[in-house]
């Protein structure tokens, strides 16, 4: 790795045992994949999800993003409901979510507008109006998830890592996973490729856009004293969360990455997670130094996953682009709004969530097929989920009926999409 060289070795062929053959198979348990999961198993899938870390929701948990972003249009109107609003639902009934009332959306009051913008929930340039968008409780995102996995009956395998999907003539015969038990494979009749970076459908052959960017990690602060005093001050970036003194401060506060990586490097990645530790340390001592109410105030969560949103994007059968705002698709699967504009909506149509080459595979989550700026609205958790509950609606369909995934019926797909929830007009 240091003088840039490279060494091989030979290892012996090898056998590996396959474990699960199932109907749908998910990589990544984010919150595109939860969703995907949850569809599938619901619309009748043997379902099994595949999960690196111990518990699902990606950056929704482990990230520390805890704030949906959004699920409404920036008019009042509600984009996206279906397993979104049902973990929404689920959590509330826990008291673990913050967010406007109905009433209160698209409403310009500058003191509503202000409370709502210290919890992280309006964004961009104004001016602005309440935008439906949730701050959450991550743990209380884990446990709603996990009874819902529980509930519809998908299979969970954590702390395992998907390695390498084994093609035959465009079609996806099994993966190879890697975990405690070493080696092993699963087969599945449709796979959906939910990791994030792309993993799977760059391992199988399929293009792809690979963007750089700045790496953050998120973090929380318990013990702060006075957070009006603090809001006033304007000494630091940093929003209220759910539970008494608790403080979320995202993209490392007012520190600054040095450099853009590529979060499908190993060594970069391993590189930004040191660096910013130690930015989480630097900027929780100087939030209790600069910012009133802070003297007490003290880091009792760290994201364990590095806040990246963008790696690998899918050059699927459409690229959604930033001329497609506002336009409409016979084939819309999921509909988003803008975090940061307000009047915007991306209908997002199923074939972003297509492929070109592997038969049996559906892309769900921040790396379906769209360009750089289209991105920023359908990376976000809420469209995630949206794209993931349409990508696991399908992938049951598809195993259920026998059909390459391309060949679904699509207004079938939508009216399943509808009757569970799902906005998509």
């Amino acid at each position: 790795m240091a003088d840039g060289t490279t060494r091989y070795i030979s290892l012996p062929t090898d056998r590996v045992p396959i474990v699960a053959d199932v109907d749908v198979a998910v990589i990544g348990g984010g919150s595109a994949g939860l969703a995907a999961a949850v569809a599938a198993a619901r619309s009748g899938a043997e379902t099994l999800l595949v999960e690196r870390f111990s518990y699902v929701g990606g950056l929704a948990t482990g990230g520390l993003i805890v704030l949906l972003l959004t699920m409404d249009d920036g008019s009042g109107n509600q984009t996206i409901g279906g397993l979104c609003q049902e973990i929404v639902d689920r959590m509330e009934q826990q008291g673990a979510v913050h967010y406007p009332p109905k009433d209160e959306w698209n409403d310009p009051r500058p003191e509503l507008v202000e409370h709502y913008r210290r919890w992280g929930l309006v964004w961009g340039g104004g001016p602005h109006r309440v935008r439906y968008s949730v701050a959450f409780q991550p743990q209380h995102f884990i446990f709603a998830a996990d009874d819902m996995l529980r509930d519809a009956g998908v299979k969970v395998l954590y702390q395992t890592s998907a390695c390498e999907p084994i093609v035959n003539d465009g079609t996806i015969e099994a993966l190879v996973i890697q975990n405690k038990a070493g080696r092993q494979a699963i087969a599945a009749k449709t796979f959906i490729d939910a990791t994030g970076d792309g993993d799977i459908f760059s391992a199988g052959g399929e293009e792809y856009e690979l963007e750089r960017v700045h790496p953050w990690l998120w973090f929380l602060m318990s013990g702060t004293a006075d957070l009006e005093k603090a809001f006033e001050s304007g000494k630091g970036l940093f929003f209220r969360a759910p539970g008494e003194g608790h403080v979320l401060v995202p993209w490392g506060g007012e520190a600054r990455t040095r450099r853009k990586i590529d979060a499908t490097d190993p060594v970069e990645t391993s590189e930004a997670l040191a660096e910013c530790r130690l930015m989480v340390r630097e900027e929780a001592a100087r939030l209790k130094e600069a910012v009133p109410g802070f003297e007490s105030s003290y880091i009792s969560l760290m994201a364990d996953q590095l806040g990246i949103t963008e790696s690998r994007r899918l050059l699927g059968e459409y690229v959604l682009s930033r001329d497609d705002l506002n336009s409409t698709f016979d084939d819309v699967v999921a509909r988003t709004g803008h975090w940061t504009k307000y009047d915007c909506v991306y209908n997002i149509p199923y074939r972003s969530l297509l492929p070109k080459k592997l038969s049996n595979l559906l892309v769900a989550g921040r790396c379906i097929s769209v360009d750089h700026r289209t991105h920023h609205a359908t990376k976000e958790i809420p469209a995630c989920m949206a794209t993931g509950e349409a990508a696991g609606t399908a992938a049951s369909l598809a195993a259920s009926g026998g059909v390459a995934v391309g060949k679904v019926n699509v207004p079938a797909l939508q009216k399943q999409l509808r009757n569970q929830g799902a906005i998509l007009e």
